[in-house]
């Protein structure tokens, strides 16, 4: 079972959500490198990817300006309009260039519901797909976030990581409801697809830490922006 007693700085529900993983789960293993091409966005930057088991999923944190039919995602959003829209949008932190390049961009929930964020032939991760990943990752909510993490771009400690996943997460922070950026290099946070008992204003995410190898998962408001993970179809 993923370990959810931890919360997040900027949660709002007293309920964490646990993600059930089986007891009977399979044998840790390492992800492969795919070695091949990746996949491009529709903006043309392009991802690396590694296979875990069934899945091939993107090795960094998702990069479009774009849905995948061409629409351009606002961005640019004062902190008044990214509080209140309802609609899809995106944020660089700290509007700072060298941070997208670095950590990927900070999209709200409802781009992520569009169902057109993800490259064609690729979809953002569901609770299904992350599900099957800590099941491949041996199941142990306490030490798989150590196996996802990114060696370097994570402030220290940066406790129990290897990357011996492939997965390579990154800790590009959030911007709050309210328009603030905060904890880049310490935390990563990734949007899943499902809505918390819908309908409401908030979707389920998950999130790992610098200064321990745990991972968990809980729901925030759909306005928060997060990072983002592809998975292939």
């Amino acid at each position: 079972m993923i370990h959810a007693t931890k919360t997040s700085p900027f949660i709002y529900l007293a309920a964490l959500m646990a993600i059930l993983v089986l007891a009977s789960c399979k044998k840790d293993n390492g992800g492969q490198p795919d070695g091949g091409e990746g996949v491009r966005d529709i903006d043309g930057n392009h991802y690396d990817t590694v296979t875990m088991g069934t899945q091939v999923w993107m090795t960094e944190n998702l990069k479009t300006t774009k849905y995948n039919d061409g629409t351009s995602i606002p961005t640019g959003l004062s902190d008044e309009a990214w509080r209140t829209t309802k609609t899809g949008a995106y944020a660089i932190y700290d509007n700072n260039a060298a941070n997208d390049a670095a950590y990927g961009k900070l999209y709200n929930w409802y781009a992520v519901n569009s169902g057109k964020l993800a490259p064609k032939g690729w979809h953002v991760a569901t609770i299904d797909d992350w599900n099957d990943l800590f099941r491949y990752l041996g199941g142990n909510g306490r030490v798989i976030g150590g196996k996802m993490k990114a060696t370097t771009g994570w402030n220290s400690p940066n406790t129990g990581a290897d990357n011996s996943s492939g997965f390579s997460a990154l800790p590009g922070g959030f911007r709050s409801w309210a328009g603030r950026y905060n904890l880049m290099g310490k935390n990563a946070y990734f949007w899943t697809t499902k809505e918390y008992l819908p309908p409401s204003d908030y979707a389920w995410y998950i999130v790992l830490f610098h200064d321990n190898a745990e991972i968990y998962s809980s729901s925030e408001y759909k306005m928060q922006g997060m990072s983002v993970r592809c998975v292939k179809d």
